[in-house]
């Protein structure tokens, strides 16, 4: 049953990311799972508070963003994705030796 568990709140975590990629609200978030993969709303709020307990600073600027607060040019939004893959590239090699 853990094994279960565990990997029905990783799916969660995935479908999540997923809707933060589409700049979803957390609210736009939950319905969407809702309909769309019959995830209950409690369990999309929860899995999703605890990923902005363990990524606060994270959290922090989406909602800015969200809010508009945040405005970057579109040079910089492509910088910040490349830095991000070659981040996500070296970890990826690291992981591998």
């Amino acid at each position: 049953m853990g094994d279960a568990s565990s990997s029905y709140v990783r799916m969660v975590h995935h479908l999540i990311e997923e809707c933060i990629l589409f700049n979803m609200s957390k609210e736009e978030c939950m319905e969407a799972l809702s309909k769309h993969a019959n995830i209950e709303p409690v369990v999309t709020s929860t899995v999703w508070k605890e990923l902005e307990k363990e990524n606060k600073e994270f959290f922090e600027a989406y909602g800015r963003s969200a809010r508009g607060e945040v405005r970057g040019s579109p040079v910089e939004t492509r910088k910040r994705i490349q830095k991000m893959l070659a981040d996500a590239s070296k970890l990826h090699e690291a992981q591998r030796l």
